[in-house]
């Protein structure tokens, strides 16, 4: 008898269904600028508008590129079944590095890697992924489905993403211009994002031994409920704090508060010449960081490293402009509090 990919665990069949459900969750996030290219191997994206209307009139464009995942909290997707929500980690942890440096994010790719293939899985994982691109004001322009049975375990999946985003060379935000007198704004998490999954997983369910589905009195939900919370996506709002100000870069610095938490990320964008002093107790963490570290007997030093302990974004501007950009924020109902400020330094990050 003939050998087959289906014996090998590969069914095409099932792939073309896959394949099949995936074209509206791309369409529902494409703008003008996306020229389709039915049966292409390729997304193609042009960077202006051809209409008046909506023309950019870009003078000199840098493009900006950025790639990420959602580490270990794929594993509670898993092991909860839930798949619709871990697309928007994906697109959040891409988008909202492309912010840091002023950029507009412009269109996504994804690169899902499955065992078998599932297509009410990919489906849902897909619908995540459209749905970050909707928040995020980017085109889902394709991707890559891989199928790997000697790869992945059954019902075990993986994902990564890759962003490119534009701005204009004299907007770029590279953190040079961050001077004494500068103020940080910390904008708030929706909960834990998509760092320290892997702490996370030993301390609920190794050592405090409690189940997904399992409710959580403190936090108002359950287990899985408080651990799948998807990473908030900031690109509205900061897009209109960049554009509030007609070119003037009155940004100076924005950091993505991931792994390492505010004090390593903060430095990365910091001048030699600068320090930021960040004052305790000045933000208010979603409750999922206490229980978390109640559960576990987790150090505030260890959970400062691991985690955004409640701002997910931080942005560094003259206070001159502290009321309009809290303004905007809140208008996008996200909350902002002032947690730092810059003082002459070695280039480092320390408490007040």
């Amino acid at each position: 008898m003939a050998t087959t990919y289906k014996d090998a665990g590969v069914d095409l069949d099932v792939y073309r269904e896959s394949m099949s459900r995936l074209p509206r969750l791309m369409r529902r996030t494409f703008s003008p600028r996306v020229l389709e290219l039915e049966g292409g191997f390729a997304g193609l994206f042009q960077l202006d508008f051809n209409s008046r209307l909506f023309r950019r009139g870009y003078d000199d464009p840098v493009l900006a590129a950025c790639t990420d995942g959602v580490g270990t909290k794929l594993k509670v997707a898993q092991k909860l079944g839930v798949h619709h929500t871990i697309g928007i980690d994906l697109v959040a942890m891409c988008a909202n590095d492309a912010l840091c440096c002023g950029a507009e994010p412009l269109f996504f790719l994804d690169y899902v890697a499955m065992a078998k293939d599932d297509p009410a899985v990919l489906e849902q994982i897909v619908a995540g992924v459209s749905e970050g691109c909707l928040q995020a004001d980017c085109a889902l322009l394709g991707g890559e489905t891989a199928i790997m049975p000697d790869v992945y375990r059954p019902d075990e999946y993986d994902l990564a993403g890759f962003c490119v985003g534009v701005a204009e060379r004299r907007q770029v935000i590279d953190g040079k211009a961050i001077a004494p007198g500068d103020v940080v704004l910390g904008v708030a998490a929706s909960g834990l994002h998509s760092n320290g999954y892997s702490l996370v997983r030993k301390v609920v369910f190794e050592k405090a031994g409690l189940a997904i589905d399992q409710h959580v009195d403190e936090l108002a939900q359950t287990v899985g409920e408080a651990l799948l919370t998807p990473t908030r996506i900031y690109a509205r709002p900061v897009r209109q704090i960049l554009n509030a100000y007609n070119g003037r870069r009155v940004v100076h610095g924005i950091a993505h508060i991931t792994g390492g938490g505010l004090r390593e990320n903060l430095a990365r964008i910091l001048p030699s010449t600068v320090r930021v002093q960040l004052k305790p107790q000045s933000w208010s963490a979603p409750p999922v960081f206490a229980w978390l570290q109640k559960l576990g007997g987790i150090a505030d030093a260890e959970m400062e490293q691991v985690f955004n302990c409640g701002v997910g974004l931080a942005l560094v501007f003259n206070p001159h402009f502290q009321r309009t950009i809290q303004e905007i924020l809140a208008a996008a109902g996200m909350e902002s509090w002032i947690i730092g400020e810059v003082v002459e330094g070695p280039g480092d990050v320390v408490w007040a």
